[in-house]
């Protein structure tokens, strides 16, 4: 019992900032079963609930029982718990993107700021040049996700671990045998992020993990991530047949253990790069069209837009399709969010082998029409990432860390 208890990890004891994993069972076929000395900060089930702001920190023991049998054994951690932060309001963007697979840092991670709350016109920051990057798994970071924890003072980023550049094997192999599992970095500023580690999401029988989201579900009181993934036969551990991507999810604490991985979304045709925003107590859910432009299927390659009111229901309802042909050529990777200043939406398409990301808006999220923006000085080359709200103090904090260009 005592090795059992030794090898229990539960990552993220100094900082605590969100609910934890805490694990229910251990090696050699042992249960493992908790108790806390603050059970109103953490529970026994890892749920945290922080100090209010002014309050203080909080140490609070955690003491896991790890039984066999009648065979039993404890070892206790210690949960360091920061404070809640005070709120404070948005004021401009901050957008995490790619530029393609045409150069040999172009699949690793740029940012750029929006010239104040205006999301149309950005500065790069670092000149241009890559912000975060990674030789880990395939050696590639592409579509970039960020998502702010509900607290407001954690960040996460995900992304597809894939590099195309020098790729002999083509989009074919990268389906079939590529990585199923997801880069990720943390931070607490959005300037210093950890070391990347690679989480794996997909199952076996997947052949790829491509365009990670992440979103706070409160009801789950856990993260719902999703990702597209080419699915194979059980009975095909080569993945030699045919299939496509269907959009799979699952959830997670800390962004180190995950659920199980269930189909999410499968209209019996290959979807990828779904992105949700939630308004009004309803989730728009935005995906790609996979399907071959040759075929029958007359809005392939576009934006098809769907909503329901719970984020996890594997039935969503159509509100639209087609969404940006007559703007862009083609489309993916779409990114969706609010004004700052009016009632109003965004959405960023990917014109991918074209122009990169072109802007859309709408006034209304239900009616699925979206009207090309005008006057638009996006990133050089920007493709499919991610638009996060960040207040004054970020802004000014990523400024002073990144020389403008």
């Amino acid at each position: 019992m005592s090795l059992a208890a030794a090898a229990l990890t539960v990552h993220g004891l100094d900082d605590v900032r969100g609910s934890l994993t805490l694990p229910t069972a251990g090696a050699h076929s042992t249960t493992v079963s908790w108790s806390s000395s603050g059970p109103g900060v953490v529970g026994p089930d890892g749920v945290v609930r922080r100090p209010a702001p002014g309050r203080g920190p909080r140490s609070v023991r955690l003491t896991a029982t790890v039984t066999r049998g009648r065979a039993a054994a404890t070892r206790v951690f210690t949960a360091y718990v920061r404070q809640l932060p005070r709120r404070e309001p948005f004021g401009a963007y901050l957008m995490a993107y790619f530029t393609g697979e045409d150069t040999p840092d172009g699949e690793q991670i740029r940012m750029a700021l929006s010239r104040g709350d205006d999301p149309l016109r950005w500065q790069e920051l670092n000149g241009g040049g890559p912000v975060l990057t990674s030789d880990l798994g395939a050696g590639g970071l592409r579509d970039p996700f960020v998502v702010r924890s509900p607290e407001g003072d954690r960040f996460h980023l995900i992304a597809t671990d894939l590099r195309m550049y020098g790729e002999s094997g083509g989009w074919d192999r990268v389906q079939r045998t590529g990585s199923r599992s997801v880069v990720v970095r943390e931070s607490t500023d959005l300037v210093h992020w950890t070391d990347p580690w690679l989480a794996e999401v997909a199952p076996e029988t997947a052949g790829n993990a491509w365009a990670p989201e992440a979103y706070w579900d409160e009801g789950l009181g856990s993260y719902v991530v999703l990702w597209a993934s080419a699915l194979y036969a059980a009975d095909d551990p080569e993945h030699t047949g045919s299939t496509y991507n269907r959009m799979l999810r699952a959830t997670t604490r800390d962004f180190r253990t995950f659920g199980e991985p269930t189909v999410w979304h499968d209209p019996g045709h290959s979807v990828i790069d779904s992105t949700v925003i939630r308004h009004e107590g309803v989730h728009y859910r935005f995906t790609k069209d996979e399907r071959d432009p040759s075929s029958a299927a007359p809005c392939a390659r576009f934006i098809t837009v769907e909503r329901s009111a719970e984020l996890t229901s594997a039935s969503y309802e159509f509100v639209a399709d087609c969404v940006g042909r007559g703007g862009v050529e083609r489309g993916e990777g779409p990114v969706v969010f609010a004004s700052l200043t009016e009632a109003k939406w965004y959405l960023f398409i990917d014109e991918f082998g074209g122009r990169g990301y072109v802007p859309f808006e709408s006034t209304d999220l239900g009616s699925g029409r979206w009207t090309p923006s005008a006057g638009h000085s996006l990133p050089a080359g920007a493709r499919h990432g991610t638009v996060l709200p960040v207040t004054r103090r970020e802004y000014e904090r990523l400024l002073a860390a990144h020389a403008m260009r």
